[in-house]
């Protein structure tokens, strides 16, 4: 389905979210959201505005801070054959409800033969914000896909925050949803109809010939005005690849894009060691070791904490300038020394703070 299918309607990323889920209230009446703040005025950064006025408090509810106790009752809901979509402020307390998910949602569908299915939605908010510091800024995606049983989406576009809810709620499996703090005000076309983003499969942003930049999450932003940069200055066709899906992952098109680049650079809202990044150039390097050199390189966070002050939290995340940088190293290998100005990230500079 064409990005453009709207016309020209726009919506922020928080607005095609809540307009995902109200839709698909409307449509059906076992959905319903719980969460901490998500009926609040401000609406959980905007993405559930509405909904307790609208459906009631019974399908739209604030949760105490007991993240393991919620998370299992989503869970029992699910079995009983509701669609919960369970919210999470911060991606980071997933890790109190690590049980509940991994060896209760993710299996029991597979341990009672099919009979048991889980369909729960649930939303971990991630990213930076400078305030944040080590224990609200952590991306822990590569935890879910390295479960079976536990599906992840990452969208970067408003279009896919809408269609990868939609996807989500009528999925009859556990899928994990990473959505970036950055991203909530960006803005991009959204059709008004109901539709979905499949499950495993990428998007192909920008062709190029020189470089494949395999972008996750708000990364995506960064590696496109990298790209563009890249084109602009140095004459660099940089490919770039935004994976939607990360479990299942659509190897299938980075592969093609890197036959035709030869190299690889993915780049993450997250730690290297043992992650997505990790993953994909693993999965890459397999696919093509002795048929073909292949260059490959990843990006993400120093390994250490996030730092709490803006000024470091700005060196601590890739950006488009260190992309670029990265890229032309890679491309241009002989040497050579470019260090590309950076570029004004607006939807960074526009955050005034965390709360």
């Amino acid at each position: 389905m064409s990005l453009h299918d709207g016309g020209e309607r726009t919506l922020t990323f928080a607005g095609a979210i809540q307009e995902a889920m109200a839709q698909e209230m409307e449509r059906d009446p076992t959905v319903f959201v719980l969460g901490q703040g998500v009926d609040d005025p401000i609406g959980f950064y905007g993405t559930t505005l509405g909904l307790a006025e609208r459906f009631g408090s019974d399908r739209c509810f604030d949760t105490p801070l007991s993240e393991d106790a919620v998370t299992g009752m989503a869970i029992g809901a699910a079995l009983a054959g509701l669609r919960p979509i369970n919210t999470h402020q911060r991606m980071d307390f997933l890790l109190l409800c690590m049980n509940q998910l991994v060896n209760i949602a993710a299996k029991s569908c597979y341990m009672f033969a099919g009979a048991m299915p889980v369909p729960l939605v649930v939303r971990g908010v991630v990213g930076r914000s400078w305030g944040q510091g080590p224990q609200h800024s952590q991306a822990f995606h590569s935890y879910f896909m390295h479960v079976p049983g536990i599906k992840v989406f990452a969208p970067s576009l408003p279009y896919d925050a809408k269609g990868c809810m939609v996807a989500a709620i009528r999925d009859n499996n556990p899928v994990l949803i990473m959505e970036h703090r950055m991203l909530f005000n960006v803005q991009g076309p959204v059709p008004e109809h109901l539709y979905e983003t499949p499950f495993g499969q990428a998007r192909v942003l920008r062709s190029g010939d020189d470089i494949t930049l395999v972008a996750i999450g708000h990364m995506v932003m960064e590696a496109s005005r990298a790209a563009r940069q890249l084109a602009e200055e140095v004459g660099i066709a940089a490919e770039v690849i935004d994976p939607v899906s990360l479990a299942p992952l659509d190897m299938a098109t980075i592969c093609r894009s890197v036959q035709k680049t030869g190299r690889l650079l993915v780049v993450d809202n997250s730690w290297t060691n043992c992650g997505a990044t990790a993953e994909i150039v693993a999965q890459v390097s397999e696919q093509w070791q002795g048929s073909r050199p292949v260059q490959v390189k990843r990006l993400g966070f120093a390994p250490t904490p996030c730092p709490t002050t803006r000024p470091l939290e700005v060196d601590f995340y890739p950006h488009a300038a260190s992309i670029s940088k990265a890229a032309f190293g890679m491309v241009r290998g002989d040497g050579q020394e470019w260090n590309p100005e950076r570029v004004s990230a607006k939807e960074v500079e526009a955050f005034k703070g965390p709360f």
